[in-house]
């Protein structure tokens, strides 16, 4: 039996982020792409919105944690989202969620972000 996934790509958040102090001062702009699995069978075959996971909801989650609290690592603001996610949606199988932080202040470095993923389960993960 094959996954289902909701994806909800390229939200663009502006947060104040990171270790060096001058992030937490000037902020910057973060990428951030959500993916829950879940069965889809069933809004599939009712389609009706209250089956399924909303779209809004997660954007509004992600904001919240991205343009809320200050945190040093795009580690914790990854995390943050996945169990703002998963508490909302106890339903879901599973959260993975990217954040990018686009020209990342790297002394002498040029690319074009870095990033973190991570996969969590919320019944094991966030019980």
């Amino acid at each position: 039996m094959g996954v289902d996934r909701i994806h909800v790509e390229g939200m663009a958040f502006y947060g104040f982020h990171g270790v060096d102090p001058a992030e937490k001062v000037l902020g910057q702009r973060f990428i951030v792409d959500v993916t829950v699995e879940r069965d889809l069978r069933k809004p599939g075959r009712t389609d009706n919105v209250a089956d399924t996971i909303s779209y809004a909801t997660i954007f509004k989650l992600t904001r919240a944690v991205v343009e809320g609290q200050s945190r040093d690592l795009i580690e914790a603001v990854a995390e943050g989202i996945a169990e703002a996610v998963s508490r909302a949606f106890p339903e879901v199988d599973g959260v993975r969620v990217r954040v990018r932080k686009p020209g990342a202040p790297v002394k002498g470095s040029i690319f074009d972000w870095a990033s973190v993923e991570i996969d969590r389960t919320p019944r094991i993960d966030y019980p």
